[in-house]
């Protein structure tokens, strides 16, 4: 019987490179937004602000992206997969940290989750729009 197992988790130069293009796209459309990328067990391992982005949204970004890696699909997926019943999606939104509208993404390499990453300072469309040029920047 095997004790252990090995579970593999994003980079941090990845992570780095991740957030700072999901930032730069974000000014690029003219969005000052939070981005944050978690390791495979949700811990924080790159955040960028643009200057001037929302406080609050730096926690949501984080929980996003923490929310995207433990679920293992987008925020958006989430919130499509426990519209019902009523007493799941009710019960799922006090959980804490985790976010049900668009802007996280799971990070996935060969079929296996490598952390999350998540975006908050513009709309919903934006967030997603920046949180997938970062996915991009590193080749996913």
């Amino acid at each position: 019987m095997d004790l252990t197992i090995g579970k593999r988790s994003i980079s941090s130069a990845a992570a780095f490179t991740a957030v700072a293009a999901a930032v730069e796209k974000g000014l690029e459309i003219g969005c000052r937004l939070n981005a944050a990328v978690v390791d495979s067990g949700g811990n924080l391992l790159a955040f960028r602000r643009a200057d001037g982005a929302f406080l609050h949204s730096i926690a949501i970004a984080q929980d996003k992206a923490y929310t995207a890696a433990g679920f293992g699909m987008s925020t958006s997926e989430l919130h499509d997969a426990v519209k019902e019943p009523a007493a799941l999606r009710d019960g799922i939104m006090l959980r804490e940290r985790i976010i049900l509208f668009g802007g996280g993404f799971p990070i996935v390499v060969d079929g296996e989750v490598v952390g999350g990453i998540g975006c908050s300072g513009g709309s919903e469309e934006q967030d997603g729009l920046c949180a997938r040029a970062g996915l991009a920047a590193i080749g996913l």
